[in-house]
């Protein structure tokens, strides 16, 4: 079986990514061997790699509309939590693993890339009370990525086309218009993912689910898990008579936060909050 790959160029921070490339292969889907079916294809999942590449992809776009937090103090210990709640997450090990990093911006907003690169803006640190607040934050970004929350919102159709393009004959499919039209669909995928992660934001479903994993997430790596419930609570009352940033993509409502709550009274109390509160002072400070 044969691979085929399209060229994008992306250039993302040495930290977070790895460096800045010209050009990175990203494979978009295997190709069907000669006598496989379209069907057979079409129901192969999106592998880690690919969902990586496309995140990466993702991110490069938003890196466009934010600088990074040029404080390398306040990115290592973003990361150093962030990561604390993700290796307790059900998905702890994505391909080339997670990568947090904060977007120089009062906005209050955080964005959760495929794959698992996870922006926090400044504006929403600030607006958090506590480490424990903080990691409510970062935990919940990190149920989108377990539930591939960014990766699902490619649109269907985008798939059929792939397919109906690589159900063709080999000697067509790997020159000519069938590869131009793979490397206009991966674009348009990247549209997709970006469309709902920055502009429209996900489903009450989807933010009501990442609730529930970030809680338990919170629970395992010993933050309070009424953290989030506090943050979602801060959320909405800061959101009262705006729809901008994270008030238009990650609505708290009544229902949510009854949700959270509910799922935060199964885990017992936490401790070292106090102590916790004192170095996110000195650190976000």
């Amino acid at each position: 079986m044969r691979a085929l790959c399209c060229l994008v160029l992306v250039c993302v921070a040495p930290f977070l990514v790895g460096g800045c490339v010209a050009t990175a292969l990203v494979p978009v889907a295997a190709i069907a061997a000669k006598g496989v079916s379209k069907a057979t294809v079409a129901a192969r999942p999106i592998s880690d790699s690919e969902e990586y590449y496309i995140g990466r992809a993702v991110a490069a776009r938003i890196l466009t509309n934010y600088k990074l937090d040029p404080n390398p103090k306040l990115t290592e210990y973003v990361n150093e939590i962030g990561n604390v709640v993700a290796r307790k997450s059900s998905r702890p090990n994505p391909f080339r693993g997670y990568h947090f990093a904060v977007l120089d911006t009062e906005k209050i907003n955080a964005f959760a890339c495929p794959g698992g690169i996870i922006f926090v803006t400044r504006g929403l640190i600030k607006a958090c009370q506590n480490e424990d607040q903080l990691a409510a934050v970062l935990a919940h970004e990190v149920g989108h990525v377990v539930h591939r929350d960014g990766i699902n919102s490619i649109k269907q159709s985008r798939w059929t086309e792939v397919w109906t393009a690589m159900g063709k004959e080999a000697v067509t499919m790997y020159g000519g218009s069938v590869a131009a039209g793979l490397v206009s669909l991966f674009e348009s995928s990247i549209d997709d993912v970006f469309k709902t992660i920055v502009v429209d934001g996900y489903s009450r479903k989807a933010e009501e689910a990442a609730d529930i994993v970030g809680i338990q997430e919170l629970c395992r790596a010993g933050y309070d898990p009424n953290a989030l419930v506090a943050i979602l609570s801060i959320m909405e009352a800061k959101g009262k008579g705006t729809s901008s940033g994270m008030f238009e993509t990650h609505p708290p409502t009544a229902e949510r936060l009854a949700k959270a709550k509910a799922e935060a009274s199964h885990c017992p109390p936490a401790k070292g909050v106090a102590l916790r509160a004192k170095r996110f002072k000195k650190e976000v400070s």
